[in-house]
């Protein structure tokens, strides 16, 4: 059995602490950024269910025109975190819990949260 190294189990640790943190809140999803090089994602998933209730990513086809005409990649995290709430806000989902997925809160996640914020949806 390979053991997890420092650098692993510090960035479970950081990643596992917003999912504590919606045991608090049963009745609340949970919003999920995913980031890479390229594209970010965000889901809204309801963990006492197991499923995911909406998703918005910056490859989707209905962002593919809005994402081509941006002019960082701040610009594309803003307009996925208005179409997550958008889609949110349409199934009836207004209060969720951020979940950064173990990334500072700076940058690309924090333009997410701002404009799911703007959009309607509250943390």
């Amino acid at each position: 059995m390979k053991r997890l190294s420092i650098k692993d189990a510090r960035n479970l640790r950081r990643r596992n602490r917003s999912k504590r943190n919606n045991l608090l809140h049963p009745e609340r999803p949970r919003l999920v950024v995913y980031r890479s090089n390229k594209h970010i994602t965000a889901q809204i998933i309801d963990d006492h269910k197991g499923e995911t209730l909406v998703s918005a990513s910056s490859y989707d086809k209905l962002i593919k025109k809005e994402v081509s005409k941006a002019k960082s990649k701040i610009d594309i995290s803003s307009k996925v975190g208005t179409v997550i709430a958008k889609k949110a806000i349409e199934n009836k989902i207004k209060k969720v819990v951020f979940d950064r997925n173990g990334y500072p809160y700076h940058g690309r996640i924090k333009a997410v949260a701002d404009a799911a914020r703007e959009a309607g949806l509250k943390f």
